[in-house]
């Protein structure tokens, strides 16, 4: 067998530095691109976003762009990531009465109204991933937050069917549904709240 020599990335550099100074790059890279995409997002709106202009904006090759993210939906969905994980983490784990703590019903109608919110401040962003992925309703947020509207229903010991349940009451807070109601119709944000309150409760309490 012949001697295989490990040859250092760059010279007077310990073995493995290249790979954790790679890493480094990349994540800046990454940055560098998330930001650009905001920017855009600011300026032209999520419809805007292409790849294509993102990889003109960051002055980058579109394959780079391609090869950060896999698609147009990847892109989309890394930019929600954060804010998906901050909701998820406080209808989870968070204080009552949107987490653990609090009745059923209460954590119900609290869920809708953050939900609500969460579609007024991202709802452009998140209507475009949906567009441009295929099975939205089996992406793994979607799935959480229909198990976890199961849950709360099973909580309030709704019988019938609470797992159809609670994909007609997810149904109600669908973003292109809810930007709809406000953009096209004019309903407010508050109005959608008080909907929702009112949906849930002759739900829970005609169980």
């Amino acid at each position: 067998m012949s001697d295989v020599s490990s040859i250092p990335p760059r010279p007077g550099l310990p073995a493995g530095a290249g790979a954790a100074a790679e890493r480094r790059d990349a994540a800046r890279n990454r940055e560098r691109l998330l930001a650009a995409a905001r920017e855009l997002i600011a300026d032209c709106g999520a419809e805007g976003l292409t790849m294509d202009r993102l990889a003109e904006h960051a002055g980058v090759g579109k394959g780079t762009v391609f090869r950060r993210f896999g698609s147009r939906a990847g892109l989309m969905l890394t930019l929600l990531s954060e804010s998906e994980a901050d909701f998820q983490a406080r209808f989870m784990f968070g204080p009552p009465p949107l987490g653990p703590g609090a009745p059923g019903m209460e954590r119900l109608i609290s869920f809708g109204a953050e939900r609500i919110s969460y579609v007024m401040e991202f709802g452009d962003l998140v209507l475009a991933a949906e567009h441009a992925s295929r099975g939205r309703f089996e992406a793994p947020a979607a799935v959480l937050w229909h198990r976890h509207i199961e849950i709360l229903l099973r909580e309030e010991g709704f019988g019938p069917d609470p797992w159809l349940m609670a994909g007609s009451l997810a149904a109600t807070l669908d973003p292109e549904r809810l930007l709809s109601l406000v953009k096209v119709h004019g309903v407010s944000p508050e109005r959608l709240t008080a909907s929702w309150r009112d949906l849930v409760t002759r739900v829970v309490r005609g169980a």
